[in-house]
């Protein structure tokens, strides 16, 4: 076993952003030898949390998988000379709410469906294993947009109903950048709500129309994420493979395909990149959608 937040590496995808990667180590676990959702989730597909920093502020985009992870952005943040800081969840997701306890003292912003979710699902994320025990809660909430300032820098939280019904993506419009959480992912999306995949095309297409150049998701390659981002094909994949998992209930050759054979195009391209432990979760999400 790792120590939690050890193997934790610092990506500075451009100026006044720091990226906080951890996982996709071949061989390493860091809670349990046991099946948990710390190693054969988060830490296996590779997770990314950032901070926008700018002189003394700081806001933090998700609070990563462990209090250790979450201890070593603030000493990070500390040392760059940040004196305040916010947090931004992008949903409520265990991933994205483990570090929580660690920023309890920050203003914790969220989307009013994320802060019920999370009230919704308190015995299960504090009696989880592992378990974040105890879940602090947002103290701020919006609706569908909230702007706010770091230093010069403008920041828009944008409502995205795509992956969690309550997703929160930060957009930076000068920058025509925006921090995805699990709204994209590299190289699929995580299906946790089958049932509702016709309105999360639609979150898809209303994304698409947005001005964004480059994206920084939570689950992706840290070569991609460390070089400034994936390109807007990465929606465009993604409706892609979410349009094919419809389809897969109809037509029962598509359920046979891996992962490369059912998105080969994306794949070629580039837009996307293999990582094999995602072959498991496009298993699971055609099973969860036929």
């Amino acid at each position: 076993m790792g120590e939690l937040g050890s193997t934790m590496r610092v990506l500075r995808p451009e100026p006044g952003l720091l990226a906080f990667y951890d996982g996709r180590i071949d061989g390493l676990r860091l809670h349990s030898a046991d099946p948990n959702w710390l190693d054969d989730g988060a830490f296996g597909l590779g997770t990314c949390t950032y901070a926008l920093v700018e002189g003394e502020e700081a806001l933090v985009y998700d609070t990563h998988i462990s209090l250790g992870h979450a201890r070593l952005i603030r000493r990070t943040l500390a040392e760059a000379g940040v004196r305040r800081t916010r947090v931004v969840l992008s949903h409520w997701h265990v991933d994205h709410i483990a570090g929580n306890e660690v920023f309890a003292d920050c203003e914790i912003i969220a989307h009013r469906l994320t802060a019920e979710a999370l009230l919704a699902h308190r015995a299960e994320l504090e009696h989880g294993d592992p378990p974040v025990r105890p879940l602090v809660m947002p103290r701020t909430t919006y609706e569908e947009r909230l702007d706010l300032r770091v230093g010069s820098m403008a920041a828009e939280l944008r409502h995205a109903d795509v992956h969690s019904l309550d997703g929160t993506v930060l957009v930076l419009p000068d920058r025509d950048l925006m921090l995805a959480g699990d709204t994209l992912e590299d190289p699929i999306t995580y299906v946790v709500e089958p049932a509702r995949l016709e309105t999360h095309l639609g979150g898809l297409a209303r994304m698409a129309g947005w001005a964004i150049g480059r994206i920084l998701p939570n689950h992706g390659a840290p070569e991609r994420i460390a070089a400034g981002g994936y390109g807007s094909g990465l929606i465009d994949a993604t409706r892609h493979y979410v349009e094919k998992l419809l389809r897969s209930r109809t037509e029962p050759a598509l359920r046979q395909a891996d992962l490369r054979g059912f998105l080969p195009e994306a794949f070629a391209a580039g837009t996307i990149l293999y990582h094999p432990a995602y072959e498991a979760v496009h298993r699971r999400n055609l099973q969860a959608v036929a």
